[in-house]
């Protein structure tokens, strides 16, 4: 059997990729000026004027409970039993505030809880802030 012999001067076959490139940077410029030309369907939203204000604050009853378990409320100390009792007397002026409970680091989870049941006894909607805040 007759084996073959490149005779040739010693070059081998290249692909040229120049074109290939050049084809690449068309496509790429074409899709940047695209997509700028795009516009995304939305709808026009009106927001708010942001204020640093809590409003939860200003219109609710602020309940806090301290770290050695006190509860506050109004600037004074209270006891437990009787949060009931001042929740109905201020929702007897303003029935729409809810009552919000602040608790400190230290504050036990039971006094929360029969600080919260007593004003939801009273019939408050009752929110508290992340602990995250």
């Amino acid at each position: 059997m007759r084996k073959f012999k490149n005779k040739g001067d010693g070059e081998e076959a290249e692909i040229d990729l120049t074109p290939m490139l050049d084809v690449v940077f068309i496509m790429l410029i074409f899709f940047i000026v695209v997509a700028s030309f795009i516009k995304e369907a939305g709808i026009e939203v009106n927001r708010p004027d942001n204020t640093n204000s809590d409003p939860s604050d200003a219109t609710s009853i602020l309940i806090r409970i301290a770290g050695d378990n006190q509860v506050w409320m109004e600037n004074r100390r209270v006891d437990v039993r009787s949060v009931r009792a001042n929740v109905q007397r201020l929702l007897a002026e303003d029935p729409d505030q809810p009552v919000t409970i602040k608790t400190e680091t230290g504050a036990e989870m039971g006094v929360f809880i029969e600080v919260a049941d007593a004003a939801r006894e009273a019939g408050a909607s009752v929110t508290w802030p992340d602990s995250e805040q």
